[in-house]
């Protein structure tokens, strides 16, 4: 019997479509699932008739594969990959390939790397964006930790993944440990933040401009040729103008409570780690946990009975500004946590490549990353994209939108956190001076913690004895 190409270990949503999307490229592959009936459901169904082959043992499952052995992982994150990897290792032949293709925590990645190449198997952490859709049609693909993997994957991979419009497809070598996975996270944590701006653009049509779900979905159509253009936006014109079987809009039905799981609080956490101000996607993830507890927000709605004031009506033209712009400061964060997480772990990571692989497949691709890549192309030392005129420019731009916007929603009483923490973050990276002299004062009159000097250079530590009745010795200098 002719062995398969390439193996795939769980047939949830994307390990399904995923292995679909492969044997439709001219590929055989084998499936294994944990539990055989959704095995034997998949293959009587959506696999049958195709080069798709089911086993419900892991070993006749690993004899089924051409040398080196490549098997994807599609299962959920944390242990269940550990206990996959120990059940697949005494059955693996030195040089055969375990792909990780789920929303692994990249330290664990890295750690992996380590230990499955220690038993002379190659490991690689590969994200992969797109969803259902993705997954099946062509997926970003994100591949990083064993280099001597690539070579076998490659092709493969390619065929397998979105093309860009130039042609080149959305996938390429990412770099070494869990660099495949962080820039996964990271693309999830600006996914978070896109989402939710998106949704502060429509509750700002809604309630402070009165439009109706048809005309909001007309608006987000146009948006979505110019400067907006992107598969976020694209989706939202079409939820607007959903109706359902009784002929209602589906949008107005669906409760104001938001899930996550968990990407965007990792993505967070790595940027608190690492000192990189992620104050949009912060918002993102803090307004999901936020959005969950309704029946607190309205308890306390009901309590304090707020009254809107009056205000102008904004503009659609100022919404479509605060969104662009507040999505190119979405980006910049991003990109600025990569640029810093590649200096930190050495990956070497190749920001305007990473860039390419978002322009399609992925749930944030949109028009701006070719802007993005030649912004890197151009200097690719630039800390962060706000640096590039390109970035510059349009954020200028869409300023006064932008502030008047947050302005009349503040006035107004409306709820815009991520528009807003975008602005004040543009405010604060743009300024010479920032209150932070007075806490690093704080800081030292109650706990020594010392300060540096505008009259001296940076670097240089000092201690004042605030009180008359402290000592002279002060505590170790460290930032975390």
């Amino acid at each position: 019997m002719e062995k398969s190409d390439i193996g795939v270990i769980g047939l949830a949503v994307m390990g399904e479509n995923l292995v679909l999307n492969i044997e439709s490229k001219g590929y055989k592959a084998s499936v294994y699932n944990r539990t055989h009936s959704v095995t034997d459901s998949f293959i009587k169904g959506r696999a049958f008739g195709k080069k798709i082959e089911g086993f419900s043992d892991l070993e006749d499952f690993i004899q089924s594969l051409k040398s080196p052995r490549k098997i994807v992982l599609m299962v959920r994150a944390g242990i269940a990959v550990d206990m996959v990897i120990d059940s697949l290792l005494p059955l693996l032949d030195k040089g055969d390939i375990i792909v990780d293709g789920g929303n692994s925590n990249h330290l664990d990645t890295s750690k992996r790397v380590d230990y499955v190449t220690s038993k002379g198997v190659h490991y690689v952490g590969a994200g992969i964006s797109g969803g259902e859709e993705g997954a099946l049609n062509g997926p970003s693909i994100m591949p990083g930790g064993s280099f001597e993997a690539w070579p076998h994957l490659q092709e493969i991979f390619y065929a397998i993944s979105a093309k860009a419009n130039d042609g080149s497809p959305c996938c390429e070598w990412i770099g070494s440990g869990g660099s495949g996975h962080f820039v996964k996270m990271v693309h999830n944590g600006i996914e978070y933040g896109d989402m939710q701006l998106i949704s502060e653009a429509y509750y700002s049509l809604k309630h402070m401009s009165g439009m109706d779900n048809q005309q909001m979905a007309k608006l987000f159509e146009l948006w979505n040729t110019g400067k907006l253009d992107s598969y976020l936006v694209e989706i939202t014109a079409k939820i607007l103008s959903y109706k359902d079987n009784d002929g209602e809009y589906m949008i107005d039905k669906i409760l104001d409570a938001a899930g996550q799981k968990g990407t965007g609080k990792l993505s967070v956490n790595n940027a608190m780690e690492l000192g990189v101000p992620l104050n949009l996607i912060s918002s993102a993830v803090f307004e999901r946990s936020l959005s969950s507890q309704k029946e607190f927000r309205v308890n306390l709605a009901s309590r304090y009975k707020r009254v809107f004031g009056k205000i102008p009506t904004p503009e659609p033209q100022e919404v479509h500004d605060s969104l662009y712009a507040s999505k190119l400061i979405s980006y910049s964060q991003g990109f600025h946590l990569l640029k810093i997480a590649s200096k930190e772990f050495k990956w070497d990571l190749d920001l305007a490549q990473i860039a390419r692989i978002w322009r399609n497949g992925c749930i944030i691709r949109s028009v701006f990353l070719d802007k993005i890549a030649e912004a890197f192309e151009k200097d690719p030392h630039i800390e962060n994209l706000l640096e590039s005129d390109y970035f510059m420019n349009e954020i200028l731009n869409s300023l006064s939108s932008w502030s008047s916007l947050v302005a009349k929603s503040a006035v107004g009483g409306y709820s815009l956190p991520a528009f807003s923490s975008a602005l004040n973050y543009f405010y604060s990276v743009t300024s010479r001076e920032l209150p932070a002299n007075l806490i690093q004062a704080q800081r030292d009159f109650f706990g020594a913690h010392t300060f540096e000097r505008v009259d001296r250079d940076r670097g240089e530590f000092f201690h004042e004895n605030w009180t008359g009745e402290g000592g002279t010795t002060s505590s170790t200098v460290y930032n975390i």
